[in-house]
Protein backbone atom coordinates (compact mmCIF):
# COMPACT_ATOMS: atom_id res chain seq x y z
CA UNK A 1 0.00 0.00 0.00
CA UNK A 2 1.17 3.57 -1.10
CA UNK A 3 -0.37 7.12 -0.56
CA UNK A 4 0.86 10.38 -1.60
CA UNK A 5 0.53 12.52 1.47
CA UNK A 6 1.62 16.34 1.63
CA UNK A 7 4.30 17.56 3.92
CA UNK A 8 3.62 19.45 6.97
CA UNK A 9 6.28 20.81 9.58
CA UNK A 10 6.68 19.43 13.10
CA UNK A 11 9.35 22.24 13.73
CA UNK A 12 11.09 19.76 16.06
CA UNK A 13 14.04 17.33 16.01
CA UNK A 14 14.07 14.26 17.78
CA UNK A 15 17.32 11.94 17.33
CA UNK A 16 15.64 10.31 14.85
CA UNK A 17 13.30 10.32 11.80
CA UNK A 18 9.92 10.57 12.40
CA UNK A 19 6.35 11.24 11.12
CA UNK A 20 3.09 11.63 12.41
CA UNK A 21 0.02 10.47 10.11
CA UNK A 22 -3.50 10.51 11.47
CA UNK A 23 -5.68 7.59 12.21
CA UNK A 24 -7.63 7.18 9.01
CA UNK A 25 -4.22 7.34 7.17
CA UNK A 26 -2.83 5.09 9.45
CA UNK A 27 -5.11 2.56 8.60
CA UNK A 28 -5.54 2.84 4.87
CA UNK A 29 -1.81 2.74 5.27
CA UNK A 30 -2.00 -0.75 7.30
CA UNK A 31 0.84 0.68 10.24
CA UNK A 32 0.33 1.40 13.99
CA UNK A 33 2.29 3.28 16.28
CA UNK A 34 5.96 2.42 16.29
CA UNK A 35 5.86 0.95 13.13
CA UNK A 36 7.71 2.38 10.35
CA UNK A 37 7.29 4.30 6.91
CA UNK A 38 9.33 4.54 4.11
CA UNK A 39 9.45 8.13 2.88
CA UNK A 40 10.70 8.69 -0.84
CA UNK A 41 11.06 12.22 -2.84
CA UNK A 42 12.93 12.85 -5.93
CA UNK A 43 15.10 9.82 -5.25
CA UNK A 44 15.55 10.36 -2.04
CA UNK A 45 13.91 8.27 0.63
CA UNK A 46 14.45 7.98 4.33
CA UNK A 47 12.58 5.27 6.89
CA UNK A 48 11.03 7.06 9.87
CA UNK A 49 9.22 5.99 13.10
CA UNK A 50 5.27 6.27 12.93
CA UNK A 51 3.21 7.85 15.30
CA UNK A 52 -0.40 8.37 14.99
CA UNK A 53 -2.40 11.91 16.47
CA UNK A 54 -6.52 12.52 15.18
CA UNK A 55 -7.81 15.30 13.00
CA UNK A 56 -4.99 15.82 11.06
CA UNK A 57 -5.64 17.92 7.79
CA UNK A 58 -6.66 15.10 5.30
CA UNK A 59 -3.64 13.96 3.44
CA UNK A 60 -0.81 15.69 5.30
CA UNK A 61 1.80 13.76 6.76
CA UNK A 62 3.95 15.84 9.49
CA UNK A 63 7.89 15.16 9.48
CA UNK A 64 10.44 16.02 12.13
CA UNK A 65 13.70 17.63 10.83
CA UNK A 66 15.22 14.43 10.61
CA UNK A 67 13.09 13.47 7.22
CA UNK A 68 13.25 17.21 6.00
CA UNK A 69 16.98 17.05 6.39
CA UNK A 70 17.60 13.41 4.86
CA UNK A 71 15.08 14.37 1.25
CA UNK A 72 15.61 18.04 1.43
CA UNK A 73 11.62 18.13 1.33
CA UNK A 74 9.69 21.18 1.39
CA UNK A 75 6.38 22.53 3.73
CA UNK A 76 3.51 21.46 1.23
CA UNK A 77 5.45 19.62 -1.21
CA UNK A 78 3.74 15.79 -2.01
CA UNK A 79 5.87 12.65 -1.00
CA UNK A 80 5.77 8.88 -1.44
CA UNK A 81 4.83 7.02 1.78
CA UNK A 82 4.59 3.15 2.24
CA UNK A 83 4.97 0.85 5.11
CA UNK A 84 8.52 -0.47 5.48
CA UNK A 85 9.12 -3.75 7.05
CA UNK A 86 11.31 -3.89 10.57
CA UNK A 87 15.13 -4.30 10.12
CA UNK A 88 16.31 -7.50 10.59
CA UNK A 89 18.16 -5.80 13.43
CA UNK A 90 15.22 -5.97 15.38
CA UNK A 91 14.99 -9.87 15.33
CA UNK A 92 18.67 -10.03 16.39
CA UNK A 93 17.39 -7.98 19.30
CA UNK A 94 14.53 -10.29 20.36
CA UNK A 95 16.56 -12.92 19.89
CA UNK A 96 19.30 -11.51 21.91
CA UNK A 97 17.27 -11.18 24.57
CA UNK A 98 15.57 -14.69 24.58
CA UNK A 99 19.23 -15.34 25.42
CA UNK A 100 21.07 -16.12 22.20
CA UNK A 101 24.53 -15.09 21.74
CA UNK A 102 25.27 -12.24 19.03
CA UNK A 103 27.64 -12.97 16.29
CA UNK A 104 30.16 -10.79 14.35
CA UNK A 105 27.50 -10.16 11.31
CA UNK A 106 23.96 -10.04 13.92
CA UNK A 107 26.13 -7.29 15.83
CA UNK A 108 27.46 -5.40 12.78
CA UNK A 109 23.38 -5.46 11.59
CA UNK A 110 22.30 -4.24 14.87
CA UNK A 111 24.88 -1.35 14.98
CA UNK A 112 24.50 -0.22 11.45
CA UNK A 113 20.72 0.20 12.43
CA UNK A 114 21.39 2.25 14.79
CA UNK A 115 23.28 4.90 12.85
CA UNK A 116 20.97 4.83 10.31
CA UNK A 117 18.01 5.26 13.08
CA UNK A 118 16.19 2.44 12.07
CA UNK A 119 15.21 1.02 15.61
CA UNK A 120 13.38 2.73 17.80
CA UNK A 121 14.17 3.32 21.68
CA UNK A 122 11.62 0.40 22.05
CA UNK A 123 13.76 -1.74 20.77
CA UNK A 124 17.18 0.09 21.73
CA UNK A 125 16.17 -0.27 25.48
CA UNK A 126 15.35 -4.06 24.62
CA UNK A 127 18.89 -4.40 23.73
CA UNK A 128 20.68 -2.05 26.74
CA UNK A 129 18.74 -4.26 28.93
CA UNK A 130 19.26 -7.55 27.80
CA UNK A 131 22.43 -6.50 27.82
CA UNK A 132 22.82 -5.33 31.53
CA UNK A 133 20.70 -8.39 32.60
CA UNK A 134 23.14 -11.11 31.10
CA UNK A 135 26.63 -9.18 30.45
CA UNK A 136 28.52 -9.05 27.28
CA UNK A 137 31.06 -11.53 26.40
CA UNK A 138 34.11 -10.61 25.16
CA UNK A 139 33.30 -11.94 21.88
CA UNK A 140 30.09 -9.24 21.91
CA UNK A 141 32.08 -6.35 23.47
CA UNK A 142 35.05 -6.94 20.55
CA UNK A 143 32.22 -6.85 17.55
CA UNK A 144 30.59 -4.02 19.01
CA UNK A 145 33.72 -2.25 19.34
CA UNK A 146 34.59 -3.21 16.02
CA UNK A 147 31.41 -2.05 13.92
CA UNK A 148 31.17 0.96 15.88
CA UNK A 149 34.45 2.11 14.49
CA UNK A 150 33.89 1.09 11.39
CA UNK A 151 30.13 2.90 10.82
CA UNK A 152 31.98 6.36 11.75
CA UNK A 153 34.64 8.54 11.02
CA UNK A 154 38.40 8.41 12.14
CA UNK A 155 41.25 10.67 13.21
CA UNK A 156 44.03 9.63 10.64
CA UNK A 157 47.44 11.59 12.28
CA UNK A 158 49.98 9.72 10.46
CA UNK A 159 51.95 9.26 13.58
CA UNK A 160 52.96 6.96 15.85
CA UNK A 161 52.70 5.94 18.82
CA UNK A 162 49.39 7.78 19.65
CA UNK A 163 48.18 7.65 23.24
CA UNK A 164 45.24 8.06 25.05
CA UNK A 165 43.91 8.00 28.31
CA UNK A 166 40.57 7.84 29.87
CA UNK A 167 38.26 7.56 32.86
CA UNK A 168 35.29 5.22 33.65
CA UNK A 169 34.00 7.96 35.72
CA UNK A 170 31.72 7.45 38.61
CA UNK A 171 33.64 9.85 41.23
CA UNK A 172 33.15 13.90 40.86
CA UNK A 173 35.67 16.08 40.95
CA UNK A 174 38.24 13.71 38.59
CA UNK A 175 40.11 17.01 36.30
CA UNK A 176 43.15 14.67 35.79
CA UNK A 177 42.75 14.67 32.45
CA UNK A 178 43.82 18.28 32.21
CA UNK A 179 47.02 17.39 34.04
CA UNK A 180 47.31 14.24 32.00
CA UNK A 181 47.17 15.51 28.70
CA UNK A 182 49.94 18.78 28.84
CA UNK A 183 51.87 16.15 30.90
CA UNK A 184 52.00 13.66 27.87
CA UNK A 185 52.73 16.57 25.16
CA UNK A 186 55.40 17.87 26.90
CA UNK A 187 56.89 14.64 26.98
CA UNK A 188 56.74 14.01 23.39
CA UNK A 189 53.64 12.11 23.11
CA UNK A 190 50.36 12.66 20.63
CA UNK A 191 47.59 12.40 22.69
CA UNK A 192 44.17 13.81 20.61
CA UNK A 193 42.33 13.68 23.79
CA UNK A 194 38.35 13.63 22.73
CA UNK A 195 36.18 14.05 25.84
CA UNK A 196 32.65 14.12 26.97
CA UNK A 197 30.39 16.55 28.81
CA UNK A 198 28.64 15.57 31.94
CA UNK A 199 25.85 13.64 32.19
CA UNK A 200 24.87 12.83 35.90
CA UNK A 201 28.25 14.60 37.16
CA UNK A 202 28.71 18.08 37.76
CA UNK A 203 31.30 18.23 35.06
CA UNK A 204 32.80 16.28 32.22
CA UNK A 205 36.50 17.01 30.99
CA UNK A 206 34.75 19.07 28.43
CA UNK A 207 32.83 21.24 30.87
CA UNK A 208 36.11 21.72 32.64
CA UNK A 209 37.99 22.25 29.68
CA UNK A 210 35.56 24.53 27.98
CA UNK A 211 36.39 26.97 30.82
CA UNK A 212 40.04 27.76 28.78
CA UNK A 213 39.21 27.15 25.25
CA UNK A 214 36.94 26.14 22.97
CA UNK A 215 36.22 22.79 22.82
CA UNK A 216 34.22 22.63 19.94
CA UNK A 217 36.89 21.51 17.01
CA UNK A 218 36.40 19.41 13.92
CA UNK A 219 38.03 16.42 12.99
CA UNK A 220 40.62 18.54 10.78
CA UNK A 221 41.27 20.99 13.67
CA UNK A 222 42.10 18.31 16.30
CA UNK A 223 44.76 16.70 13.91
CA UNK A 224 46.12 20.46 13.16
CA UNK A 225 46.29 21.13 17.51
CA UNK A 226 47.66 18.18 17.94
CA UNK A 227 50.28 17.45 15.45
CA UNK A 228 51.49 21.48 16.32
CA UNK A 229 51.10 20.38 20.20
CA UNK A 230 50.97 17.17 20.83
CA UNK A 231 47.46 17.05 23.06
CA UNK A 232 44.08 18.52 22.61
CA UNK A 233 41.22 18.45 24.95
CA UNK A 234 38.59 18.77 22.28
CA UNK A 235 34.35 17.41 22.88
CA UNK A 236 33.70 13.97 20.96
CA UNK A 237 30.02 14.76 20.62
CA UNK A 238 29.46 16.61 17.29
CA UNK A 239 32.37 14.29 15.42
CA UNK A 240 30.32 11.30 14.50
CA UNK A 241 33.56 8.77 16.44
CA UNK A 242 31.70 5.51 16.88
CA UNK A 243 28.44 7.67 16.61
CA UNK A 244 26.20 4.30 17.33
CA UNK A 245 27.78 4.60 21.01
CA UNK A 246 26.35 8.04 21.38
CA UNK A 247 22.97 7.03 20.04
CA UNK A 248 22.85 3.77 22.93
CA UNK A 249 23.88 6.06 25.52
CA UNK A 250 21.14 8.29 25.07
CA UNK A 251 19.27 4.73 25.85
CA UNK A 252 21.47 3.83 28.76
CA UNK A 253 21.31 7.58 30.68
CA UNK A 254 17.57 7.46 31.74
CA UNK A 255 17.93 3.61 32.84
CA UNK A 256 20.83 4.52 34.94
CA UNK A 257 22.66 1.75 33.54
CA UNK A 258 26.00 1.43 30.87
CA UNK A 259 26.79 -2.20 30.21
CA UNK A 260 28.09 -0.95 26.76
CA UNK A 261 30.97 0.56 28.64
CA UNK A 262 33.88 -1.36 27.06
CA UNK A 263 32.64 -1.20 23.97
CA UNK A 264 31.91 2.81 24.14
CA UNK A 265 35.49 3.24 25.60
CA UNK A 266 36.99 1.08 23.26
CA UNK A 267 35.44 2.22 20.00
CA UNK A 268 36.30 5.97 20.90
CA UNK A 269 39.95 5.18 21.50
CA UNK A 270 40.44 3.19 18.43
CA UNK A 271 38.65 5.79 16.37
CA UNK A 272 40.94 8.37 17.44
CA UNK A 273 43.93 6.08 16.14
CA UNK A 274 44.88 5.23 19.98
CA UNK A 275 48.05 2.32 20.19
CA UNK A 276 48.65 2.92 23.72
CA UNK A 277 45.80 3.51 26.41
CA UNK A 278 45.52 3.52 30.34
CA UNK A 279 41.91 3.64 31.61
CA UNK A 280 41.01 4.74 35.27
CA UNK A 281 38.94 2.42 37.35
CA UNK A 282 37.46 4.28 40.39
CA UNK A 283 36.56 2.04 42.94
CA UNK A 284 34.91 2.36 46.18
CA UNK A 285 31.01 3.92 47.32
CA UNK A 286 29.21 5.48 44.99
CA UNK A 287 31.81 4.66 41.96
CA UNK A 288 30.58 2.50 39.76
CA UNK A 289 32.74 -0.23 40.25
CA UNK A 290 32.57 -1.35 44.40
CA UNK A 291 35.03 -3.59 44.88
CA UNK A 292 38.93 -4.17 43.35
CA UNK A 293 37.66 -7.57 42.14
CA UNK A 294 35.26 -6.28 40.18
CA UNK A 295 37.53 -3.81 38.82
CA UNK A 296 40.02 -6.54 37.77
CA UNK A 297 37.39 -8.40 35.82
CA UNK A 298 36.59 -5.30 33.85
CA UNK A 299 40.26 -4.27 33.32
CA UNK A 300 40.61 -8.07 32.24
CA UNK A 301 37.80 -7.27 29.22
CA UNK A 302 38.90 -3.89 28.25
CA UNK A 303 42.97 -5.57 27.79
CA UNK A 304 42.15 -8.06 25.73
CA UNK A 305 39.18 -5.93 23.91
CA UNK A 306 42.45 -3.64 22.95
CA UNK A 307 44.38 -6.22 21.94
CA UNK A 308 41.78 -7.45 19.43
CA UNK A 309 41.42 -4.13 17.98
CA UNK A 310 45.47 -3.71 17.96
CA UNK A 311 45.92 -1.40 21.10
CA UNK A 312 47.78 -2.15 24.30
CA UNK A 313 45.82 -1.47 27.48
CA UNK A 314 47.01 -0.62 30.88
CA UNK A 315 44.27 -0.43 34.04
CA UNK A 316 44.71 1.07 37.22
CA UNK A 317 42.39 0.72 39.62
CA UNK A 318 42.33 3.67 41.77
CA UNK A 319 40.93 5.10 45.10
CA UNK A 320 37.18 6.68 44.69
CA UNK A 321 35.49 7.10 48.35
CA UNK A 322 36.29 10.58 47.50
CA UNK A 323 36.25 13.38 45.27
CA UNK A 324 39.23 13.82 43.64
CA UNK A 325 41.17 17.21 45.05
CA UNK A 326 38.67 19.79 46.17
CA UNK A 327 36.51 20.98 43.70
CA UNK A 328 33.55 19.76 41.79
CA UNK A 329 31.88 22.09 39.28
CA UNK A 330 33.50 23.32 35.75
CA UNK A 331 35.44 26.78 37.09
CA UNK A 332 36.23 25.33 40.53
CA UNK A 333 37.80 22.48 38.94
CA UNK A 334 39.60 24.76 35.77
CA UNK A 335 41.03 27.00 38.63
CA UNK A 336 42.17 23.77 40.70
CA UNK A 337 43.91 22.21 37.40
CA UNK A 338 45.70 25.33 36.46
CA UNK A 339 46.93 25.55 40.20
CA UNK A 340 48.13 21.78 40.15
CA UNK A 341 49.79 22.68 37.00
CA UNK A 342 51.79 25.63 38.55
CA UNK A 343 52.93 23.36 41.27
CA UNK A 344 50.24 24.08 44.12
CA UNK A 345 47.52 21.56 43.76
CA UNK A 346 46.63 19.26 45.96
CA UNK A 347 48.35 16.00 46.64
CA UNK A 348 45.89 13.59 45.82
CA UNK A 349 45.04 15.14 42.64
CA UNK A 350 48.64 15.39 41.54
CA UNK A 351 49.31 12.07 42.21
CA UNK A 352 46.37 10.05 40.66
CA UNK A 353 48.16 12.00 37.40
CA UNK A 354 51.22 11.25 37.50
CA UNK A 355 50.70 7.62 38.40
CA UNK A 356 48.46 7.16 35.70
CA UNK A 357 50.44 8.78 33.25
CA UNK A 358 53.35 6.79 34.79
CA UNK A 359 51.84 3.69 33.86
CA UNK A 360 50.98 4.99 30.75
CA UNK A 361 54.60 5.69 29.81
CA UNK A 362 55.96 2.20 31.24
CA UNK A 363 53.60 0.54 28.51
CA UNK A 364 55.29 2.55 26.25
CA UNK A 365 58.85 1.25 27.41
CA UNK A 366 59.78 4.03 29.68
CA UNK A 367 61.11 2.88 32.94
CA UNK A 368 60.50 5.25 36.16
CA UNK A 369 57.53 5.91 34.32
CA UNK A 370 55.87 7.97 37.24
CA UNK A 371 58.76 9.99 38.24
CA UNK A 372 59.33 11.25 34.71
CA UNK A 373 55.59 12.29 34.82
CA UNK A 374 56.49 14.03 38.44
CA UNK A 375 59.51 16.25 36.50
CA UNK A 376 57.68 17.05 33.44
CA UNK A 377 55.19 18.48 36.13
CA UNK A 378 57.88 20.10 38.33
CA UNK A 379 59.88 21.35 35.48
CA UNK A 380 57.04 23.46 34.48
CA UNK A 381 57.12 22.06 31.25
CA UNK A 382 53.49 20.36 31.73
CA UNK A 383 52.17 24.12 32.38
CA UNK A 384 53.92 25.75 29.22
CA UNK A 385 52.55 23.03 27.00
CA UNK A 386 48.82 23.25 28.32
CA UNK A 387 49.30 27.10 28.01
CA UNK A 388 50.49 26.10 23.79
CA UNK A 389 47.13 23.89 23.68
CA UNK A 390 45.08 26.62 24.74
CA UNK A 391 46.13 29.20 22.41
CA UNK A 392 45.84 26.94 19.60
CA UNK A 393 42.74 26.12 20.51
CA UNK A 394 41.68 29.67 20.87
CA UNK A 395 41.59 30.57 24.68
CA UNK A 396 43.68 33.03 26.45
CA UNK A 397 47.07 31.11 27.35
CA UNK A 398 48.17 33.37 29.92
CA UNK A 399 45.08 32.65 32.25
CA UNK A 400 45.55 32.53 35.74
CA UNK A 401 43.71 30.87 38.36
CA UNK A 402 42.43 34.19 39.47
CA UNK A 403 40.88 34.98 36.73
CA UNK A 404 38.03 32.49 35.99
CA UNK A 405 34.99 33.78 37.85
CA UNK A 406 33.05 31.16 39.40
CA UNK A 407 29.52 31.70 41.34
CA UNK A 408 29.11 34.59 43.82
CA UNK A 409 26.42 32.98 45.66
CA UNK A 410 27.66 30.97 48.26
CA UNK A 411 26.47 28.66 51.20
CA UNK A 412 29.62 27.31 53.45
CA UNK A 413 28.32 23.99 55.62
CA UNK A 414 30.26 23.86 59.19
CA UNK A 415 30.77 21.33 61.09
CA UNK A 416 28.69 20.37 64.00
CA UNK A 417 30.80 18.35 66.43
CA UNK A 418 34.24 18.03 66.78
CA UNK A 419 35.70 14.31 65.90
CA UNK A 420 37.24 13.89 61.70
CA UNK A 421 35.63 13.27 58.49
CA UNK A 422 34.21 9.55 58.02
CA UNK A 423 33.10 9.97 54.83
CA UNK A 424 32.42 11.87 52.15
CA UNK A 425 29.08 11.14 50.35
CA UNK A 426 30.09 11.26 46.15
CA UNK A 427 26.89 10.90 45.06
CA UNK A 428 25.81 13.68 47.30
CA UNK A 429 28.53 16.49 46.66
CA UNK A 430 27.27 15.63 42.81
CA UNK A 431 24.05 16.35 43.40
CA UNK A 432 24.49 19.46 45.44
CA UNK A 433 27.16 20.67 42.29
CA UNK A 434 24.40 20.34 39.59
CA UNK A 435 21.37 22.02 41.89
CA UNK A 436 23.41 24.72 42.35
CA UNK A 437 23.86 24.93 38.46
CA UNK A 438 26.81 22.91 36.84
CA UNK A 439 27.79 22.19 34.73
CA UNK A 440 25.10 24.36 32.56
CA UNK A 441 26.41 27.03 34.86
CA UNK A 442 30.32 26.98 34.77
CA UNK A 443 30.86 28.99 38.02
CA UNK A 444 28.34 26.42 39.73
CA UNK A 445 29.62 23.86 42.20
CA UNK A 446 31.12 22.77 45.32
CA UNK A 447 34.86 22.93 47.30
CA UNK A 448 35.28 20.76 49.97
CA UNK A 449 37.65 22.20 52.95
CA UNK A 450 38.10 18.66 54.38
CA UNK A 451 39.34 15.61 53.12
CA UNK A 452 38.99 11.72 54.35
CA UNK A 453 40.60 11.73 58.09
CA UNK A 454 40.56 15.31 58.65
CA UNK A 455 40.07 16.16 61.90
CA UNK A 456 37.90 19.02 62.48
CA UNK A 457 36.84 21.37 65.26
CA UNK A 458 32.82 22.25 65.99
CA UNK A 459 32.55 25.00 62.98
CA UNK A 460 35.27 24.11 61.05
CA UNK A 461 34.06 24.83 57.27
CA UNK A 462 33.45 21.23 55.87
CA UNK A 463 32.45 22.55 52.26
CA UNK A 464 31.61 25.52 50.42
CA UNK A 465 28.62 25.90 47.81
CA UNK A 466 28.79 28.05 44.70
CA UNK A 467 25.99 29.27 42.33
CA UNK A 468 25.43 31.93 39.97
CA UNK A 469 21.65 32.44 40.95
CA UNK A 470 19.79 32.42 44.46
CA UNK A 471 16.98 30.21 43.88
CA UNK A 472 19.59 27.08 42.51
CA UNK A 473 21.62 28.01 45.86
CA UNK A 474 18.76 27.47 47.52
CA UNK A 475 17.48 24.04 45.96
CA UNK A 476 21.14 22.88 47.13
CA UNK A 477 20.45 24.33 50.73
CA UNK A 478 17.43 22.36 51.12
CA UNK A 479 18.95 18.88 49.22
CA UNK A 480 21.92 19.45 51.91
CA UNK A 481 19.50 19.93 54.54
CA UNK A 482 17.76 16.21 54.05
CA UNK A 483 21.02 14.29 53.43
CA UNK A 484 24.61 13.50 55.16
CA UNK A 485 27.03 15.33 52.39
CA UNK A 486 30.39 15.00 54.87
CA UNK A 487 29.95 13.13 58.07
CA UNK A 488 32.29 14.11 60.55
CA UNK A 489 32.32 11.04 63.45
CA UNK A 490 33.97 10.65 66.82
CA UNK A 491 37.34 8.34 66.54
CA UNK A 492 36.28 4.93 67.65
CA UNK A 493 32.61 5.87 68.33
CA UNK A 494 29.10 6.17 66.51
CA UNK A 495 29.62 2.83 64.22
CA UNK A 496 25.90 2.25 63.71
CA UNK A 497 25.10 3.86 61.21
CA UNK A 498 20.99 3.09 60.70
CA UNK A 499 18.69 0.78 62.76
CA UNK A 500 16.78 -1.37 61.25
CA UNK A 501 13.64 -3.00 63.30
CA UNK A 502 10.99 -4.36 60.36
CA UNK A 503 12.46 -6.58 57.79
CA UNK A 504 12.58 -4.86 54.34
CA UNK A 505 11.16 -8.19 52.94
CA UNK A 506 8.35 -11.13 54.09
CA UNK A 507 10.63 -13.45 55.16
CA UNK A 508 9.36 -16.90 54.65
CA UNK A 509 7.78 -19.10 57.12
CA UNK A 510 10.40 -21.72 56.37
CA UNK A 511 12.84 -19.28 57.31
CA UNK A 512 11.37 -18.59 59.86
CA UNK A 513 11.07 -21.36 61.67
CA UNK A 514 14.50 -22.24 61.85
Amino acid sequence: MTSLLRVGYLGFSSGAPLVVVDDDAAAALGVRAHDRLLVRRGGREVVALVNVARHLPPGTVLVNEEVVSALGVEEGEVVEVSPAPPPRSSRYIREFVLGSWLGPDEVRAIVEDVVRDRLSDVELAALVVAAARRGLSVEEAYHFSKAMVETGERLELGVRPVVDKHSIGGVPGDKTTLLAVPMLAALGYYIPKTSSRAITSPAGTADRAEVLMPVNLSLEEIRRVVLKTGGCIAWGGALRLAPADDKIIRVEHPLSIDPFLVPSIMAKKAAVGATHVVLDIPVGRGAKVGTVREAEQLARMFIEVGRRLGMRIACAATFGDQPVGYAAGPALEAREALRALQGSGPQDLVDKAASLVGLLLELLGVSGGKAVALEALRSGKALAKMREIIAEQGGDPGVRPEDIPVGDKRLTVRAERDGAVAWINNAAVATVARLAGAPKDKGAGVELHVKLGDPVREGDPLFTVYSEHSAKLQAAEEFIASTTVVQVSRPGSEMLMKSIVEPLLPVEPALAER
